[in-house]
């Protein structure tokens, strides 16, 4: 068993405080009409937006949840994308080029407003949940700041954000902002053990611990070869100051064998020094952190992080020679001494 799509998950740890807040504002009645969900990938922000919408669809609640029973008809038919008062906007398939498109553009913001216009088909709420709304390109922003400048009766608009930074100011300004915060990790275990029941305990708490509190990456290193991976890159951060060449060769040729090695590997490097660099900020450096990082001030180490991150993007956007990319990320690191 793997998660859920958020909009079929009836499942939903760590955001008590989150669903308390958003089960009160139905009680009192006095909801906004937009909600800005915001905080980290795969934390479970979506599963809260839909979580909200059946509650909205289905009448008050009597408790401070939002929880709805598995055989309830609204969390079936949300689930089988179905419901009439219910939209969902993401990022579309492009079946050109057989692959997601990079961003939410103006129709997709037409059918939101199209929508809310019409009179709920159940006598209540009409639910629109846009999910990825850093994705929006402008004139898609644009055109959704209409909406929220005059939000029709009866109408809820939940935003989900990885990226709040990249939404206009004017947007942000118009809905009510609830930050998630990162999973603890015995959340995280506990969801592995539900979604992924085959792993050992000393699996679930690795991967809690790699997943930098987001469940839906735990899974993704958990589905992969994730596990291997990071112990690649404890062996390459183990090496510096003196990581070779020819150790940057090998790392390169081992990942080269997979085609979706890249991003996890690049992923968890970048967290591995983003953590170093945190833990040397705030004096709690282990004797292996102090010695890759002494030999250059910590803003020189940001320096390296920021390399790397455009590195990564440079190559899964243009795509470029992924093994050689691996390459010169491990030189940026062995170079920063």
């Amino acid at each position: 068993m793997t998660a859920p799509d958020p909009r079929a998950n009836p499942l939903l740890r760590g955001h008590e405080a989150a669903e308390a807040m958003l089960a009160e504002a139905m009680r009192s009645g006095r909801m906004h009409h937009a909600w800005l969900i915001t905080g980290p990938a795969g934390i479970g922000k979506a599963t809260l937006a839909f979580r909200f919408a059946r509650r909205l669809l289905a009448g008050m609640p009597d408790a401070n949840t939002l929880e709805l029973p598995e055989s309830h008809p609204v969390l079936r038919r949300t689930a089988a994308g179905s419901h009439a008062d219910l939209l969902t906007v993401e990022r579309e398939w492009d079946p050109k080029r057989k692959r997601l498109r990079g961003e939410i553009v103006v129709d997709d913001v037409r059918r939101v407003s199209e929508f809310l216009r019409l009179t709920p088909a159940e006598g209540g709420w009409r639910v629109v949940v846009l999910d990825g709304a850093e994705d929006l390109n402008r004139n898609a922003a644009n055109a959704l700041l209409k909406v929220l400048e005059e939000p029709p009766a009866r109408a809820m608009l939940l935003l989900v954000c990885s990226a709040a930074g990249r939404l206009l100011p004017t947007i942000r300004s118009r809905c009510r902002r609830l930050r998630l915060a990162p999973l603890a990790e015995t959340d995280i275990a506990a969801l592995l053990q539900t979604y992924m029941p085959e792993l050992d305990a000393d699996q679930r708490l690795r991967l809690s611990g790699l997943a930098e509190g987001s469940i839906g990456r735990a899974l993704q290193l958990a589905e992969g070869e994730g596990v291997a991976f990071a112990d690649m890159v404890s062996e390459v951060m183990d090496a510096l100051p003196n990581l070779t060449t020819e150790k940057a060769h090998a790392v390169a040729d081992a990942l080269g064998r997979n085609e979706d090695a890249f991003s996890t590997f690049m992923d968890l490097l970048r967290a591995a020094v983003a953590a170093a660099v945190r833990d040397a900020a705030r004096g709690r450096t282990d004797p292996d952190q102090a010695r890759m990082l002494g030999a250059r001030p910590l803003d020189a180490w940001v320096d390296v992080w920021h390399a790397l991150t455009r590195l990564q993007d440079e190559t899964e956007n243009a795509y470029l020679d992924k093994r050689q990319a691996i390459v010169t990320g491990l030189g940026l690191l062995a170079n920063a001494h």
